[in-house]
């Protein structure tokens, strides 16, 4: 009988339990983004001090404990009694939604808006420390997953020294029952620091690293600010169009500060920063800006007669074709979709940015015509090329009028609840006949590839949309291309909800990966952000022992078969190596691959959207020197497959 649901089945969870329980609603995932996400929130909260005028240093510091220190020379978190009795410090710790930025005589724009983020970070470690440097004093405050460990004095907080400094230093480490893993990404801090230091030019980063036998210090500092932004993401560009173009302006509630220059390239690349957060998703601000410049290039391709009266505008594709830009808005109180910040969605951004984007670059563009002129080129090929992509893609769908269930390489499922369903991309027939064998024919579609498919940062359009495996992808899917490739990319309509990239545990199965990574990331990035993608994870060992007593196992790697035979060793079982999925006879793919209940998948992520386009570029591309030069780079680290 099922138990009343009354008064007392209501759970009221006191303080900062509700962030232990539910952790993914405040930092995003449990997973390395969301471990490196506590760092991001301390840092945050200092970079606000600079914004506000206090402080030019900020030093970060990865300790040899596992802990992180942030230490900026700003106000410091007030100490002085709060009106609840105890030390202000102790509330801003200890209770979400407590912070001076809900008050804008404190800080005119900031990142961190939520007041949620010190204590957040606070609930999910197992220790912090937190000094303030004030008023020739140096007051500590301590805590365990967010409950004081410290006794005040009075309700204030103790004094452990003497300073002529400011600002406040906070000492963490994450909390391991919380966290799939706790060691921080420095590659990922790293590239965060970095891009503060774009968004700040007057602002010094400091960076330590005492994790490794020797210590990794590296300071960074850009006085150009957002334009040596701009150089960087350019510099392996093989031809640049424009000179970097640079306006700053502001409106009613808005500051806009922007960067942008055009190559010779067939893609765009504008990244967004609201109050010094990098917004992933974009948002109101981008929307604006896109907007305006579309607006303006039109405006001028018909006054310049590039576009004459029967023919149509460009789209906002053709527009930014070949644009690299980095546009930074400061904004009182911003809207943010989650309190990750990866989506800005304060409406009123959008009008303010595109007023100011009207007002400045029409400005510097009447000044420049030959500026605009190369521009205009730039939209001219787009639209060209983007008429003959329309013409294969009409093409492509006229001959796509057959079911997938009779060609015989999709097998669908039963169910047309996308929620339900999942697809797994096999490598081979072998593998995706036992497959098709033992699935869940309810839930589960297969679908083979025969042998590899196209690289597609190397391959043009037509070359892309004549590829027979991508083909087959991009119908079965039902979601059509990405923003960039047309337009008519809709997620909504997607038949799966879960797409397995399912392989050999080998160096082929690892390259087929990478290339299927690299089609969702430039043609379909909405599945990945949406986590939609996932890689299935085989094991490699099968062991039966010689007792009947004993079960046989499954290992899924080459640590897993050392723990194994230092419990058990060498003897007493038979080992079994699987060179490949095909090997495995359809019980043995249901029990480690396919069955919910026991399979192992990991699911693909972007932390660094632009991190991750550098690499893809890097590695997939059509330059080998810079591959090259990672390869000679990270060989010692490489895993050989024997």
């Amino acid at each position: 009988m099922a138990k009343n649901y009354n008064a007392d089945s209501i759970t009221v969870l006191e303080g900062l339990e509700a962030v232990r329980r539910r952790p993914g609603m405040y930092i995003g995932s449990i997973g390395s983004r969301g471990l490196n996400h506590l760092i991001y929130e301390i840092l945050d909260n200092s970079v606000d001090e600079h914004l506000a005028g206090y402080g030019t240093e900020i030093y970060v510091t990865l300790g040899k404990d596992g802990s992180c220190t942030v230490r900026d020379m700003g106000r410091g978190i007030p100490v002085d009694r709060h009106k609840k009795g105890i030390s202000a410090e102790r509330i801003v710790m200890t209770t979400l939604h407590a912070g001076g930025k809900f008050d804008d005589s404190n800080y005119k724009t900031s990142g961190g808006l939520h007041g949620v983020g010190s204590s957040v970070v606070n609930a999910l470690s197992n220790y912090m420390r937190v000094r303030v440097y004030q008023d020739g004093k140096i007051f500590e405050d301590e805590y365990s997953r967010g409950i004081p460990t410290k006794e005040l004095v009075d309700g204030l907080l103790p004094v452990v020294g003497k300073t002529r400094e400011t600002g406040t230093e906070t000492c963490f480490i994450p909390d391991d029952t919380i966290f799939e893993k706790t060691r921080f990404k420095e590659d990922w801090l790293k590239s965060r620091l970095h891009e503060t230091a774009y968004l700040n030019p007057n602002l010094h980063l400091y960076f330590r690293d005492e994790r490794g036998e020797e210590p990794v210090e590296i300071e960074y500092y850009e006085p150009n600010g957002i334009v040596s932004f701009v150089e960087e993401l350019v510099k392996d560009s093989d031809k640049t169009v424009t000179p970097v173009i640079y306006f700053k302006g502001k409106s009613e509630k808005t500051e806009l500060e922007c960067a942008f220059q055009f190559t010779d390239s067939f893609e765009e690349n504008i990244l967004g920063f609201c109050n010094g957060i990098y917004t992933v998703e974009g948002g109101t601000h981008i929307v604006g800006f896109k907007t305006k410049f579309m607006q303006l290039v039109n405006g001028y391709a018909r006054q310049l007669g590039v576009l004459k009266e029967k023919d149509q505008n460009f789209t906002g594709a053709d527009s930014r074709n070949g644009m690299v830009a980095v546009l930074s808005v400061k904004y009182p109180e911003p809207v943010f979709e989650g309190q990750t910040k990866t989506k800005l969605a304060s409406l009123e951004a959008a009008k303010e940015v595109s007023q100011i984007v009207g007002e400045e670059l029409e400005r510097f563009f009447d000044r420049n015509v030959e500026i605009v002129k190369a521009i205009l080129t730039c939209a001219e090929k787009s639209a060209k090329i983007r008429k003959q992509e329309e013409r294969a893609k009409v093409n492509l769908l006229s001959k796509s009028k057959y079911s997938f269930d009779s060609n015989g390489k999709l097998a669908n499922c039963i169910s047309k609840n996308a929620e339900e369903c999942e697809i797994f991309i096999v490598e081979g027939d072998s593998a995706g006949g036992s497959a098709k064998t033992s699935r869940n024919r309810h839930t589960q579609a297969i679908l083979p590839l025969r042998g590899k498919i196209l690289n597609v940062e190397k391959a043009s359009m037509d070359k892309v949309l004549a590829n027979a495996e991508i083909k087959t992808m991009i119908n079965a899917f039902g979601c059509g291309f990405s923003e960039g490739y047309g337009n008519d990319f809709d997620i909504t309509k997607l038949r799966y909800h879960k797409i397995i990239l399912m392989t050999d545990a080998d160096v082929d199965g690892s390259h087929i990966d990478t290339l299927l990574l690299t089609f969702f990331y430039r043609f379909m990035p909405e599945l990945i952000q949406e986590g939609h993608i996932y890689v299935s994870m085989p094991p490699l060992y099968l062991v039966n022992p010689s007792k009947k007593t004993e079960k046989p196992q499954y290992l899924y790697d080459e640590r897993a078969l050392t723990e194994y035979q230092k419990k058990h060793g060498t003897e007493g079982y038979d080992l079994k190596r699987f060179k490949g999925l095909g090997e495995m006879n359809p019980k043995e793919l249901w029990d480690t691959t396919l069955n919910p209940e026991n399979r192992v998948l990991k699911r693909v992520e972007i932390e660094d959207a632009k991190l991750a386009s550098q690499v893809t570029t890097m590695l997939m591309g059509v330059e080998v020197a810079p591959r090259r030069e990672f390869i000679f780079t990270h060989a010692r680290e490489a895993e050989i497959d024997t």
